[in-house]
């Protein structure tokens, strides 16, 4: 649905994307996540066209969406940087997107907007940024897109909303095949929302798979051995290593089972073995060198 292939983009010499691809499933939930400056925002304006590449190619659908407006009347953003016009109410806004959007949904707006309790009277200047960013996820939604990015969606919402807006968002990739992206911070909701993963750093690609195989093939393994015995790590991708006391603490990529048997040989006292979080495996990855950074995670 969404292909990302090879794509560049510098800023007055500054690469912010080097070659970074990405793949969206139609019907799925994507989750992009990346340290601070590692280039989300800016592939995010290359999939509403807003910017164009230097190079690679940016396809919805199989088509290019920069200058194409059949793509964009079918695709919804919402920012973390809200805007809307200064005069205008929710349904002022909710008139002009109608314009603007051929599968608007009279139907949907009004059942969202009585479930949101938001005065569509209101001038949407007036409203807090919580319940601004519940208008423009009124709007997006009730424009029926085939394709929603959302840039830190539930920030600053409270509990109750943040359980609507995933209500909506995944009845509607369940019933409609709509394809979602979604950027955020809030890793332990993305670890929950998302089929697959993309981390990037630099403008790069790191990892690009679906959720569950990400975390299946990472793992956190805390042991105590006899007195004597060594790991038998012979065949195993080690990632990190430590030790605090009698305690051994390895991070290990590879098959569950094999890891298992491996360090079963030496009869270890205590032998947890856990799947790593997605907030585990974003730190190791984007961390990388910095022992600090694991050393307060793991």
């Amino acid at each position: 649905m969404i292909r990302v292939n090879n794509v560049t983009k510098s800023f007055d010499g500054f690469p912010a994307l080097n070659g970074l691809s990405l793949h969206v499933k139609k019907g799925s939930i994507y989750g992009l996540v990346g340290v601070n400056g590692s280039g989300k925002t800016t592939i995010i304006k290359h999939l509403i066209g807003v910017y164009k590449q230097d190079e690679g190619e940016v396809l919805v659908s199989g088509e290019a969406i920069y200058d194409n407006v059949s793509v964009k009347e079918k695709t919804a953003y919402i920012s973390d940087d809200l805007y809307f016009f200064g005069m205008y109410s929710l349904k002022g806004s909710a008139l002009y997107y109608k314009k603007l959007y051929p599968n608007w949904n009279d139907e949907r707006y009004a059942q969202m907007v009585h479930q949101f309790g938001l005065n569509e009277k209101v001038k949407l200047s007036k409203f807090s940024k919580g319940m601004q960013k519940q208008a423009a996820f009124i709007l997006a939604m009730s424009s029926m897109p085939e394709v929603l990015i959302l840039d830190e969606p539930i920030d600053g919402l409270d509990p109750l909303i943040r359980r609507l807006v995933i209500k909506y968002i995944v009845e509607d990739v369940a019933e409609r095949e709509m394809t979602v992206l979604v950027s955020s911070h809030n890793l332990k909701e993305m670890e929950d929302l998302c089929d697959s993963i993309g981390i990037i750093n630099k403008g790069k690609m790191l990892i690009e798979r679906d959720l569950d195989d990400l975390k299946s093939d990472v793992h956190k393994i805390q042991v105590v051995f006899p007195e004597g015995e060594e790991a038998p790590l012979d065949g195993l991708e080690v990632l990190y290593r430590e030790k605090r006391g009698s305690v051994e603490l390895f991070i290990i990529r590879g098959e569950r089972e094999k890891i298992e048997n491996n360090f079963k040989k030496s009869r270890p006292i205590v032998f947890d073995l856990l799947p790593l979080t997605l907030e585990e495996i974003f730190v190791y990855e984007t961390g990388g060198e910095n022992d600090e950074l694991k050393e307060i995670l793991f």
